[in-house]
């Protein structure tokens, strides 16, 4: 939101196909505020290059934006860290490799870079939730009660949307004892009187 107006909603119908046609200054407008308003990689990945950029730019000399810095809800120190990491700045685009470094992220030398990690098994949905509720609603807030809009990003950059996952009533009947089991572990006392 800029000035009560959903900004960020009007920015993405207008990445939309089409949405330009016939307003070529509209397109001039917004090169002229960032020329990456519209980039040919996830939005996500540039809201977080957006903002630290801002960061850095701000800054006098080299400064460091360390893990856990959190700025609209995005920890904007963890996500330069994980761009560095090898298995990561190898799937960027040329482009997107000129901007990290031109803020001063660079890419990790091979000695430094994370070891690979065995491939994980697939998730299914129920997991996540399980993930999302035990491993960070649980311990950051002490809680299982969640808003119906809440979602949970884990740390593996996935989000859940937690709220919904708990206040599906019609899901309810269909889980299977184990399931049920493993939410009323959590504290779900809905789930408990079910098992």
């Amino acid at each position: 939101m800029a000035l009560d107006r959903p900004v960020g909603q009007w920015l993405s119908n207008l990445r939309r196909a089409g949405a330009l046609a016939g307003h070529p200054e509209w397109k001039t407008a917004l090169e002229a505020v960032d020329e990456h308003w519209n980039p040919a990689w996830p939005a996500e990945w540039q809201r977080h290059y957006a903002v630290l950029r801002e960061l850095l730019t701000d800054e006098k000399g080299h400064s460091d934006v360390l893990p856990g810095f959190t700025v609209h809800g995005m920890d904007v120190g963890m996500w330069p860290a994980r761009q560095r990491q090898h298995t990561v700045w190898v799937g960027l685009i040329e482009e997107q490799r000129e901007l990290l470094e031109a803020v001063g992220v660079v890419p990790l030398p091979p000695e430094q870079a994370e070891p690979e990690k065995a491939p994980r098994k697939a998730v299914s949905a129920f997991e996540k939730g399980v993930a999302a509720l035990e491993e960070q609603c649980t311990v950051r807030e002490g809680s299982v009660r969640v808003p119906r809009a809440h979602v949970e990003r884990l740390e593996d950059g996935s989000e859940v949307k937690l709220g919904v996952f708990l206040s599906n009533k019609s899901r309810r009947d269909k889980l299977t004892a184990d399931k049920l089991q493993a939410l009323a572990a959590l504290g779900l006392e809905w789930a408990s009187t079910k098992a």
